[in-house]
Parts: structure tokens; C-alpha cells; sequence
């Protein structure tokens, strides 16, 4: 296999590797695995393609991504070998124009890609859904996170307050990648709904805020779970109800959440019609601030003038996804997206 980087010979030493890397701006500011040939090699060994062989171009900067320079970052991530299927597949997604990456990368939104990975390879590579899913403890949610990041810095430019220009950025910049946890899933798993074979190993990317903290410990039926939900979910500064062209948005329901709302015989289904009836604002709540006045809303809403008229979050149901991910305790999640980027999944393709 021929490597086309460009060799940086340095010290034999975790110290100076880190800042030579810190110095040349390569990294996201924590210690890296030194890209060394023989790792790059191990990394491209787990995909099918010749090293050059570009995914397309990575804005705002436009640099190919090829999967040698994709394996490069996961090396430095400290990705293992197997999780680079995984990664390959994201920056696919990614490229899809309905995920809008320059919007994802260039906005002053705190948008970050948030990858869910689903089915068996999830499993095999021990990606983490349950307790603490979205926090530290987990080499595979924490790497194949950390490899999206560099590669959208290193590759794509966005570095933050050049090319990003989120105000304020958020921790899921560094690491946002979970699988879902599907052994307490009492329905149909993410990818299975979208209409994926249950053995099938699919990337999902959401390009998303942090998850907002959903918490119910009174509530024993779905209508008081989802009425919690709900109300997180519609916020004045939620960019989601702003822009309902484009809105999305990811629930991500605790086991015991889910457990208690599908006791009622709820569907998915019924759950999104649950949520988009309820996660509303009286238009007169909407017009004390946020973003009123550049809204990009349908016909029918710009049509309200009740004051008192309860306005969607989103523009259909079926802008609403729902997951299961947690362990145990009354908690769940809310995600909203960043209203210029559509969710998109695809299959792992690459395994050789």
C-alpha cells in the first residue's frame, strides 16, 4: 500500500508529537495518537478503496477527503482499526447535500454532527447506548466522535472562529457518537423504521444541539412523559420553531421513559403525534424575541394572527425522530437540529 502524506519526522516522544501537532494546528487541543505509517496502513486495511480515492470535498475549505487522510485523523482520534468503517460511512452522510455540511460547519449555531450507529456491527465494535451514552467511558463512541471532529478541522478548515463561527461551540464539538440502545428499545429500532433490514449496520448523522435534559420522575403514563418532553422541547431560543422549513428533531428517550410511554400502547407514531401537538408557543410568545420577524414558516402559519393560536416546533410528525438510549433513571433527552440540516442515513458499505 502507498501512502501519499507528506512523512513529519519528530522526536520519539508523546510530548513533542502533541506539539509539533498543537503548533501546526492539527488537533482539537487534547493528545493524539502520531498518525504513523504502519497505523494508517491497519486503519485502511478495514475499508474497501485505494487510499486516494476521494469522498468528495470538505467545505467551508473544500479539501478532498480521501480515505487516506481519514484514516490519518482516526489514527490521531485513537480509533481502532474496526471502528474506521464507521467513520468512512459518517463522512459519506455528511457529504449528502441534504446535511448541508457548510451550514453545519460554518454557522454561528452550536450545531454539531451527532452519529447514531444501529444494527450488529454497532455491537461488534461495543459502541455504547446505554447509561451514560452521550459522556466519556466509551473508546468507541469517544474515538469515532473525536475522528468527525478532526477530520471536519483538519480537512474541512472549520476551525473555530475562522471558518466555524459558533459563538459559543459546545462539548459535543469534541465527541457526539452513541449507538442506540436497542435491547431496551420496546419498538422498532431507528434504522428498522427507516426502512433498513434489522441485520443491516446503518450510520445515521443529525446535525444537532447538545441533548437538553428531559426529566420526569412523577410522571406513570405517556401523556405526563410526553407533556415533559414536550415542554423541552419548545423554547423561545430553540432555533427549531424558527426555520420549520427545514426543522427536525430527535427525542431521546430513557429505557424507563420508553418502557412506561409504550405501556400505554403508544407507538412511535403516536408518540411524534403526541409531541407535535403539544411541543407548541402562543404566537404571542413566539413575537417577544428570538428570531420574530425573519421566520421561515408555511402559508397556513404566517396566516395566524391569534395571539393565542399554539404554533408547531416542526412541520409534521414526521419531522420528529425518536430513539432509545440511556440506562436506568427517569430521564430522557431532547435534540434539536440546527433547522438548515436534514438528518441522513445510510448503510456500512465499505466492509471489505
Amino acid at each position: 500500500m502507498t501512502l501519499r502524506s507528506e512523512v513529519l519526522e519528530l522526536p520519539d516522544s508523546p510530548d513533542a508529537v502533541y506539539r509539533a501537532f498543537c503548533e501546526r494546528e492539527w488537533c482539537d487541543g487534547l493528545p493524539i495518537i502520531p498518525p504513523t505509517a504502519q497505523r494508517v496502513e491497519a486503519m485502511l486495511a478495514t475499508v474497501t478503496g485505494d487510499p486516494e480515492e476521494s469522498l468528495g470535498p470538505i467545505p467551508p475549505l473544500w479539501r478532498q477527503a480521501t480515505l487516506e487522510k481519514l484514516a490519518v485523523n482516526a489514527v490521531m482520534a485513537g480509533c481502532l482499526p474496526e471502528h474506521f468503517p464507521v467513520v468512512v460511512a459518517a463522512v459519506e452522510v455528511m457529504l449528502d447535500p441534504a446535511f448541508n455540511l457548510y451550514g453545519v460547519q460554518a454557522t454561528t449555531h452550536p450545531v454539531a454532527p451527532l452519529l447514531i450507529l444501529n444494527g450488529p456491527y454497532a455491537r461488534t465494535i461495543g459502541m455504547h447506548g446505554g447509561s451514560g451514552c452521550f459522556g466519556p467511558g466509551f473508546r468507541a463512541n469517544a474515538t469515532i466522535g473525536r475522528a468527525i471532529r478532526l477530520i471536519l478541522l483538519n480537512v474541512g478548515g472549520g476551525w473555530p472562529g475562522r471558518h466555524d463561527m459558533a459563538t459559543h461551540g459546545s462539548p459535543a464539538k469534541f465527541s457526539y457518537a452513541i449507538a442506540e440502545n436497542e435491547a431496551a428499545n420496546p419498538w422498532p429500532p431507528l434504522h428498522v423504521e427507516l426502512g433498513f433490514a434489522p441485520d443491516q449496520s446503518v450510520v445515521t448523522v443529525f446535525g444537532g444541539e447538545g441533548p437538553h435534559n428531559v426529566n420526569d420522575h412523577v410522571s406513570t403514563n405517556a401523556s405526563g412523559i410526553l407533556n415533559t418532553v414536550s415542554h423541552t422541547a419548545a423554547t423561545l431560543g430553540s432555533n427549531v420553531k424558527w426555520y420549520l422549513s427545514q426543522s427536525q428533531l430527535l427525542l431521546v428517550l430513557g429505557p424507563e421513559h420508553a418502557a412506561t410511554v409504550a405501556a400505554d400502547n403508544f407507538s412511535k407514531d403516536d408518540v411524534k403525534a403526541f409531541v407535535f401537538e403539544h411541543a407548541r408557543l402562543p404566537l404571542g410568545t413566539l413575537k417577544l424575541g428570538g428570531m420574530w420577524g425573519i421566520q421561515d414558516w408555511p402559508r397556513w402559519m404566517m396566516a395566524v394572527t391569534d395571539d393565542r393560536a399554539l404554533l408547531p416546533v416542526v412541520a409534521s410528525p414526521s419531522e420528529i425522530f425518536v430513539i432509545v438510549a440511556g440506562g436506568a433513571g427517569k430521564h430522557s433527552a431532547v435534540v434539536p437540529n440546527c433547522t438548515f440540516s436534514r438528518a441522513v442515513s445510510r448503510p456500512l458499505t465499505r466492509l471489505p
